[in-house]
C-alpha cells in the first residue's frame, strides 16, 4: 500500500497546499521564470552562488533604493562568484523600463502569478496608508553554488541590507 503523498514543489505553485516549504539548508526546487533578457532556471546558474531579493513593486523609494545598492556593489557580488536576481510581481515591460532607468546590471523576474513569490513565502498581509494590502515582504535568499539555501533574511529594512548580503556571500 502506498504511503502518504507528499507535497510537490514543481506542481501548481498557486496553491500553497502543493507546495515543499523551503528552508536553510535543503535543495531549492529548480524553476523556471520570465525574465528581462530572457528565461531563467535555477539549475541553469548551478556553480555560481544565487542572490535572490524580492521587492515589492518596480519604481517605487525603497525598492528603487534597494536596486541602486545592489547594483553599486554588483562587481563585488561578481568577483565572489555570485548572481543577483530581482523578483517583484510587475510585468517583463515595467522590469525593462526599471532596469534601464536604473542601469541595473542584472536581471529581473517577473512573477505576476505569483509563483515564486509562493515557493518562498513572500506574500504577506501588510499595512499600507492605514490598510490592510496583501503584497510582498520584501525579502533575500541566499543559494549556494549547489542549489541549497544558505541563509534567508525577510522583512528586510533597506539601509545596510545589501552589504549584509555581500558579507554573506563573500563569506560563503
Amino acid at each position: 500500500m502506498p504511503g502518504p503523498r507528499r507535497p510537490n514543489a514543481h506542481a501548481d505553485h498557486n496553491n500553497p497546499e502543493n507546495l515543499v516549504p523551503i528552508a536553510v539548508d535543503k535543495p531549492i526546487p529548480d524553476f523556471t521564470a520570465a525574465a528581462t533578457g530572457g528565461e531563467i532556471t535555477l539549475s541553469g546558474l548551478r556553480g555560481k552562488k544565487v542572490v535572490l531579493y524580492f521587492y515589492p513593486k518596480d519604481n517605487t523609494p525603497g525598492c528603487t533604493t534597494e536596486g541602486l545598492q545592489f547594483r553599486d556593489l554588483y562587481p563585488k557580488f561578481k568577483k565572489a562568484g555570485a548572481e543577483i536576481l530581482g523578483v517583484s510581481r510587475d510585468s517583463l515591460r515595467s522590469h525593462d523600463n526599471f532596469k534601464a532607468k536604473l542601469e541595473l546590471p542584472f536581471p529581473l523576474i517577473s512573477d505576476p502569478e505569483e509563483k515564486l513569490c509562493a515557493l518562498f513565502g513572500v506574500i504577506k498581509m501588510k499595512k499600507m496608508y492605514g490598510k490592510e494590502v496583501r503584497g510582498i515582504e520584501r525579502s533575500t535568499f541566499l543559494i549556494d553554488a549547489d542549489g541549497v539555501m544558505r541563509q534567508e533574511w525577510r522583512g528586510v529594512k533597506v539601509p545596510g541590507h545589501v552589504d549584509e548580503i555581500l558579507e554573506a556571500v563573500q563569506a560563503l
